[in-house]
């Protein structure tokens, strides 16, 4: 039997660590797999989840913007990825060729936060309304349910779609792009989930104005490349803690290897490998 095969699929991705961290985790567990990146254009998702199973495929993570795309082609889903109402990692029958879907970014994004505080958030502010944002708002709901979260994304309907999907479980609302410095202000937890100020764009900030922050509020940015973003600088230049997209993307990472091998993932390895991928120090 050779290598099983895993890889990530979204667009783009070829700023991804993940074959770096993957590839590191399989070697030191023994496992004869191999990980790569596949590159899929939104007008191509439909070949490419049909092509998973053909190709023996074993399984995938999903990144922006296929989160929520990859649903009709799900056999199940987990119930944290129902909850969230997005997909990131999907496991391949090779027998049958049937797909179940999870969503590791609920878990992984928790433990990449939780350590920066031990009290719970009275009041937080995610940046964006993709399947990042809904999986936050999942974690939140889980976790963390006294916490007061607002929503701001240039497109309001999103943001509102989520907010409306969880009101039953966490008090939560939209609230406009314009007002987000206002919003920020107020939030003890900021989370930046959107991908501006991603490589090779990474001057660029969903927020310009550094009186947005203050010192006392933790803000995390889930872009992992580069390290430090102008996002963090901002923050980190009025006192805040800042926490960059690294740890997520390791948590994720290592719940995603439990999921298709049954087996707990080496998570120092993969921290040293993913930090390595990305070259640099990591925000504090």
């Amino acid at each position: 039997m050779g290598q099983a095969v895993y890889g990530l699929i979204g667009w783009p991705v070829g700023h991804s660590a993940s074959p770096a961290m993957m590839n590191a985790a399989f070697q030191e567990m023994g496992e004869p797999a191999v990980y790569g990146l596949f590159p899929v254009q939104p007008s191509r998702i439909e070949a490419a989840m049909a092509g998973l199973a053909a190709l023996s495929i074993r399984g995938v993570n999903v990144t922006i913007p296929h989160k929520q795309a990859v649903l009709p082609w799900l056999s199940d889903v987990s119930d944290e990825a129902r909850f969230a109402g997005a997909v990131n990692t999907i496991s391949v029958d090779a027998d049958s060729g049937r797909m179940s879907g999870h969503n590791t970014d609920v878990s992984g994004w928790w433990k990449s936060v939780s350590d920066a505080q031990k009290t719970p958030w009275e009041a937080a502010i995610v940046l964006g309304a993709g399947g990042a944002a809904r999986a936050i708002a999942a974690a939140l709901a889980l976790y963390s349910p006294a916490t007061r979260l607002r929503i701001a994304a240039r497109n309001v309907q999103k943001a509102e779609e989520i907010a409306s999907g969880f009101r039953d479980k966490i008090a939560i609302e939209a609230v406009p792009w314009e007002k987000r410095c206002a919003a920020i202000e107020q939030a003890e937890l900021v989370v930046q989930a959107t991908p501006v100020g991603m490589w090779p764009r990474d001057g660029e900030s969903p927020v310009e104005d550094a009186g947005c922050f203050h010192s006392g509020q933790v803000v995390q940015d889930i872009v992992y490349r580069p390290l430090e973003t102008a996002f963090l600088k901002l923050a980190a230049s009025q006192g805040a803690k800042t926490l960059d997209g690294l740890n997520m993307l390791v948590h994720q990472g290592a719940a995603a290897i439990q999921f298709w091998m049954k087996r707990q993932a080496p998570v120092e390895v993969m921290r040293t490998q993913a930090l390595a991928a990305v070259g640099g120090t990591p925000a504090h």
